[in-house]
C-alpha cells in the first residue's frame, strides 16, 4: 500500500469538507475519489471512442449491418 502527502487548498479543501461531513474517514474520500476519477476518465474516454467510431462511415455501415443481423435472432 502506498502512501501519498498532497497538499490541498481551495476548492479541493472545500470538495474534501464535503466528502467527509458524513464522517469519511480522508483517505476513505481521497481512495474513493480517485476511482470515481478513473471511471469518470474511462466513461468519457468510452464516449469518445463511439463518436469516432459513429462518425466513420465504414464503422457506422458495420454496425448497421450488425444491428439487421441480430434483429431476426429470436430471444427467448
Amino acid at each position: 500500500m502506498g502512501i501519498v502527502n498532497v497538499r490541498i487548498s481551495g476548492e479541493a479543501e472545500q470538495a474534501l469538507a464535503e466528502l467527509t461531513a458524513d464522517g469519511t474517514s480522508t483517505s476513505e474520500a481521497v481512495r474513493r475519489a480517485l476511482l470515481d476519477a478513473v471511471f469518470l476518465r474511462r466513461r468519457q474516454q468510452m464516449r469518445a471512442e463511439a463518436a469516432r467510431a459513429l462518425a466513420d462511415p465504414d464503422d457506422r455501415a458495420a454496425v448497421e449491418e450488425a444491428m439487421q443481423e441480430w434483429a431476426d435472432v429470436d430471444p427467448g
